[in-house]
């Protein structure tokens, strides 16, 4: 039994590094994001039997882009869902920059939370109990799943055996495939971060 399993992150879109989205209603793809989705398809391979995507807007048209490539149809599922962000939903970076719990979050990102929202642990552990059931299943097969930056670090810190405060080791680009390969030895890291140069 031999799967793999393509980590994608959305394409880009407008508002991207400017505010923290999260599960921010109506983010979509911009014409840079929806470029970058149809080059990515380029570089997933073999070709994907199933196709799961975040239930955000961004990831639901990054997955679709995907499917048309492919012909195969997109299943959403919740558990690859965008961290959940709580109070900081919505605002901005320049908002944020001197707020003492945003500043804890970005260097102890294992033991901090977003206020009214989830921690990181409890992100690993929603994208990882994912990740481990679609590995239990007995067929051999290509799966890519769309999701968001911080849920697929989560997953490829845990599979690198990584703390989570060292998240930022990981890159995690618009359009980037990292790929985990699953055997039953368990889920090891092929790549991480690789993408269609601009």
């Amino acid at each position: 039994m031999v799967k793999t399993i393509h980590l994608v992150r959305h394409g880009h879109h407008a508002l991207l590094d400017r505010t923290l989205c999260g599960r921010m209603a109506g983010v979509g793809l911009d014409a840079l994001g929806c470029r970058q989705m149809s080059g990515s398809a380029q570089l997933i391979w073999p070709q994907p039997s199933l196709i799961q995507s975040s239930p955000q807007r961004r990831a639901r048209q990054s997955a679709g882009i995907l499917a048309a490539h492919f012909g195969v149809s997109v299943e959403i599922v919740a558990a690859v869902d965008e961290i959940d962000l709580g109070e900081w939903t919505a605002r901005s970076f320049s908002e944020l920059a001197n707020d003492a719990a945003w500043l804890r979050w970005n260097s102890h990102r294992g033991a901090s939370r977003a206020p009214n929202g989830e921690s990181m642990r409890e992100l690993q552990q929603r994208i990882v109990g994912h990740l481990e059931r679609l590995r239990e299943e007995p067929t051999d097969a290509t799966i890519v799943i769309v999701s968001h930056a911080e849920p697929i670090r989560a997953a490829l810190l845990h599979y690198r055996g990584m703390a989570l405060d060292d998240f930022m080791a990981i890159g995690v680009d618009p359009a980037s495939i990292s790929t985990l390969f699953v055997d039953r030895a368990g889920i090891r890291v092929s790549q991480i971060n690789q993408r269609v140069p601009a």
